[in-house]
């Protein structure tokens, strides 16, 4: 997670499709609402049925050693503590350094703890992001992420040290060692390092590659440019550099699709695309491709939202503007990384007004070197200690109660709209039965699931729809609308209050 200078799923659950992987526990049949694999259609995210799927959740990345989620006693409890808050995603870390620890040696073992941890996620119907995590590149920068053997540095001394996230700006040899690597400059035994480095995602996929609850592949944490970092603080970003990080990501997709020819590959932009800088990146050439970007406001931990949504709006415009040409997946992997209300509040009210999926920064302190909160800070976590259960005053409510909100999980058809109001407790859902891909309508009887949080909805709720008929039980954390024979957009309202008023008359 970064921040800089601006310029200078426990509910009802249903069947986990045909497609489902071999490799995820033979217990987990009922994982998720959407039906597994994940795919896209354009900008969409959606299911084995074509349905456009929504994706709430939380990063988990421990980057100190052995760098598994389980070190730090994140297990059954917490994944079913994140479904029955109703989300259904998370970004699960990896690091390169485990993966890899000596040139061409990978460490299955770590790998195995990790397909553990997205195994216990599945079987309560949460898909994982694989995320090759870095920031400040290796611990020598007192960052995390890469080997110590790809370090090349050219012996400059690693100084001044001013903390995360001012060290890539004023570490020469951290800069230099982003360079090496963005150069494909060889290492050990002569191999180029990014050459080593989709070497190492090409034998995680070949794990991964079966597994249907791994919705993705993150390849690139917030890709530093190096020492050509002042061109791209500009409002245009750096062209040159974005050329070079284009190149980059079709190599490891590249060695990605050798093994894996189905799993989403995400990519990011610049570091600084955090902040409002546009990116200038081209396609990635890849059919079953997403951009995962991260949104920050600089000033966000000293003075709240004051004077962030001019630039945050920012944000998602260059994100959408660039799926808009490429054609690929949306979905904001980081945001937050702190407990002011009025900056979570907007945040998650412009992912809405967006119809962008998200996973938020992050689910516990877990001595986090290299967060803008400050280094173990609790307070870019939603549980302080995982090694505990996830009660009581091991959770930081007031964060949970704006992050755990409704959103349409599976739409048996294309959003136009959807929100929640968090005052009168309203959410809104506004679709047409028209599929993603273009490629006709879905049928009468074809199921939208909406998660409702108990956190928003404790006492039950009423739902006012247009256009399709409730299967679902009254109260269930999960509601469950069939669409009426002949209708071409559903509109829904759900309510703390009141009465439910459904049916297909007149459609």
């Amino acid at each position: 997670m970064k921040l800089i200078v601006r310029y200078v799923l426990l509910g009802a659950a249903m069947l986990l499709g045909a497609c489902g992987s071999s490799t995820v526990p033979q217990n987990a049949q009922a994982v998720s609402a959407a039906t597994l694999p994940l795919d896209h259609a354009g900008r969409w995210i959606t299911d084995a049925q074509g349905r456009v799927v929504v994706l709430h959740g939380l990063n988990m990345v421990y980057k100190r050693p052995p760098y598994a989620p389980d070190a730090v006693g994140f297990d059954d409890d917490d994944a079913a503590f994140l479904a029955a808050e109703g989300y259904n995603t998370v970004r699960l870390g990896v690091i390169y350094k485990a993966v890899e620890p000596q040139p061409g040696v990978y460490d299955d073992a770590y790998l195995a703890r990790l397909e553990a941890t997205v195994n216990t996620l599945a079987q309560h119907g949460i898909v994982s992001l694989l995320d090759f995590h870095q920031d400040l590149y290796n611990e020598k920068f007192y960052g995390e992420g890469f080997p110590d053997w790809a370090v090349q540095d050219d012996g400059i001394p690693v100084t001044p040290d001013l903390g995360f996230d001012p060290d890539y700006l004023t570490l020469l040899a951290l800069e230099r060692a982003y360079d090496h690597f963005w150069a494909n400059d060889p290492g050990p035994g002569g191999v180029g390092l990014q050459d080593r480095y989709a070497a190492a995602w090409r034998h995680v996929a070949a794990r991964f590659k079966d597994n249907a609850a791994v919705m993705g592949y993150d390849l690139f944490n917030e890709p530093f440019p190096g020492t050509v970092w002042q061109p791209c603080v500009v409002p245009l970003g750096c062209p040159l550099f974005d050329a070079q990080l284009t190149s980059f990501f079709k190599r490891a997709i590249a060695a990605i699709r050798t093994v894996d020819p189905r799993t989403l590959v995400w990519y990011d932009t610049h570091y600084f695309f955090n902040s409002g800088v546009d990116t200038q990146m081209g396609p990635v050439g890849d059919a079953r491709a997403g951009l995962s970007f991260h949104d920050y406001c600089v000033t966000a931990q000293q003075t709240g939202n004051t004077g962030c949504d001019p630039l945050d709006d920012l944000v998602f415009a260059n994100a959408e503007k660039h799926v808009a040409a490429t054609g690929d997946a949306l979905l904001l992997t980081e945001y937050g990384a702190l407990d002011d209300a009025g900056n979570l509040e907007a945040m998650v009210d412009r992912a809405d007004r967006n119809m962008v999926g998200w996973q938020e920064w992050h689910y516990c302190p877990c001595a986090d070197p290299t967060t803008s909160a400050g280094p173990g800070s609790s307070s870019q976590a939603i549980v302080i200690d995982p090694a505990k259960p996830p009660v009581g005053d091991n959770l930081k409510t007031a964060k949970l109660a704006i992050l755990s909100r409704p959103y349409p999980q599976a739409v048996a058809g294309t959003p136009k709209s959807y929100g929640f109001d968090a005052a009168s407790g309203t959410f809104t859902l506004d679709y047409v039965t028209t599929r993603a891909d273009g490629r006709g309508a879905f049928p009468a009887g074809a199921q939208t699931v909406i998660a409702l949080p108990a956190r928003q909805y404790p006492s039950g709720y009423a739902v006012t729809v247009q256009g399709a008929s409730i299967v679902s039980s009254p109260g269930a954390p999960r509601l469950l609308l069939a669409a009426c024979a002949g209708a071409s957009e559903i509109r829904v309202s759900v309510t703390r209050s009141g009465a439910t008023q459904q049916g297909c008359a007149g459609n």
